[in-house]
């Protein structure tokens, strides 16, 4: 369970991974070589778009992927698996490909975030792991944008360590909101795991440890006579909060020639408050105090809020963001879309539902984006077979693939492939970005997105189309008789 005094999450699957791979070793499809695709079916809150995350711990779990011996011990326990698939899985190692979208990539239903090929045991192991990781970090990553973007450039910061799920939730939850935008976290030991910019001020419980309000404010004014944010609304905002924060920061601040400093509001209605605490400070010559904002907030009230006039500079914001309260579940699956022969030709394969979206795209396939170049904005995305190529110099027609009557003619267009390769007969090959990478490439790729599908009500649907030929595969395949 533990390796090199790390926990080992290879025991983090599905059950059924390991009574399959028992099966496919008794069955002689051990070394099969299968390719899946991760993908999710559509965007949370109704949203145009979401933001790939996670890849870094996924990277992670696939190089330390392994069964310990207290591992097989439990497995020999349940007297369901043979001594020769223990003894696979005791000397078990990935040796697989690994394609994968950037963190930080905005992506649409229905297209591969990541795609895997490599032996029916180890890809099937893969599943529950990689989507917990991807359906929790982009669910979160995603919920960051919105409420960064409702922001319209204050920063955002995110505080919901004590409402999250559990303390993994909370650590890689804040990592994925700056992904997404925020510009720091509450959470400490993301800021030392991960390096996300962690600051914090004072609690109720610091003002009430004083005899007054005023006392709270001096003695934290001294101690951080740099960073000092005075929460204002343990008593009474406007009649003891701000005017005490006021006194605190002529009787300390001036003195020392500091100008800057904050309140902080948790409570009340905002937007009031807010206007009238601005004005108190600017009469009393704190004009670059900031006001920062809190209490249950998210993309919606953000918005209400701003239209209102609301004098924010920062917001803080919890719940809402690092459960994704809204909408909770990103819906990413794990799916089996061909199969290698021995010779290496590739058999596509699909699920079929009477749902329509439960449909898969078969075969081992390429993602492409395609940007116009006069613009910058992206205009759809494109799948099309492993071995197809994109020329971007002339014209191309590409259709809806569920309503193939909806054709476009896409011109003056460059044609950029999604997938990096990350791992390659089970070695890694990716030059991992570092968290400050992945988060300006985030925002630089939500900006070739049009505002319509930017909008949070009723967005504009990008295309994900297929290539000709990867539809008349897929359009076969459902006709087949079976």
């Amino acid at each position: 369970m533990e390796h090199n005094g790390k926990l080992n999450f290879t025991m983090l699957c599905d059950f059924y991974e390991l009574t399959m791979g028992n099966g496919y070793l008794a069955a002689g499809m051990d070394e099969r070589v299968t390719y899946f695709d991760l993908f999710f079916r559509s965007v949370p809150d109704g949203g145009g778009f979401a933001i790939a995350a996670g890849l870094e711990q996924v990277i992670e779990y696939i190089r330390d992927l392994h069964f310990g011996p207290e591992d097989i011990e439990y497995l020999r326990s349940k007297r369901c698996f043979s001594e020769e698939f223990l003894t696979y899985l005791a000397h078990f190692k990935f040796t697989g490909d690994v394609w994968a979208v950037p963190e930080g990539t905005p992506v649409f239903p229905r297209e591969p975030l990541i795609v895997v090929r490599a032996p029916a045991i180890q890809a099937q192991l893969l599943e529950t792991y990689m989507l917990c990781v991807m359906n929790h970090e982009s669910l979160i990553a995603t919920k960051a944008s919105r409420i960064v973007r409702a922001a319209q450039g204050r920063p955002v910061l995110e505080f919901g360590s004590r409402r999250a799920q559990s303390s993994s939730a909370a650590i890689v939850g804040a990592r994925a909101a700056y992904i997404g935008g925020c510009a720091g976290t509450a959470c400490a030991i993301s800021d030392q795991l991960y390096g996300v910019p962690a600051g914090g001020t004072m609690a109720h419980a610091w003002v009430q440890m004083f005899d007054t309000e005023l006392d709270a404010f001096r003695a934290y004014c001294r101690t951080y006579p740099d960073k000092a944010t005075l929460l204002v609304d343990t008593y009474n905002t406007l009649q003891s909060g701000v005017p005490n924060a006021i006194r605190a920061f002529d009787e300390i601040l001036k003195p020392l020639g500091i100008k800057k400093c904050g309140i902080r509001l948790d409570s009340g209605d905002l937007a009031y408050l807010s206007k009238e605490a601005r004005k108190m400070l600017d009469a009393a010559g704190w004009t670059e105090c900031t006001i920062t904002c809190s209490n249950a907030l998210d993309e919606y009230l953000i918005r209400d809020l701003l239209s209102q006039g609301a004098r924010i500079d920062i917001f803080g914001v919890g719940e809402r963001l690092i459960t994704a309260k809204s909408d909770p579940v990103f819906g990413g699956v794990y799916k089996l879309v061909a199969v290698e022969g021995p010779d290496g030709t590739i058999t596509p394969k699909i699920k079929i539902s009477e749902n329509v979206a439960k449909i898969t795209n078969p075969h081992f396939k390429k993602l492409w984006r395609f940007y116009a170049k006069d613009t910058g904005k992206a205009i759809a995305d494109y799948l099309s077979l492993h071995d197809e190529t994109v020329d971007d110099s002339g014209t191309l027609e590409i259709f809806d693939p569920e309503a193939t009557w909806k054709r476009k003619t896409v011109y003056d267009f460059q044609a950029k492939e999604l997938l990096a390769p990350i791992f390659q007969n089970g070695e890694l090959v990716y030059a991992q970005p570092t968290l400050e990478e992945v988060r300006a490439y985030c925002a630089a790729q939500v900006d070739t997105l049009w505002p319509e599908v930017l909008r949070f009500e009723n967005p504009h649907h990008y295309y994900v189309d297929l290539s000709q030929k990867l539809w008349d595969i897929k359009n076969d395949l459902l006709h087949a008789k079976k």
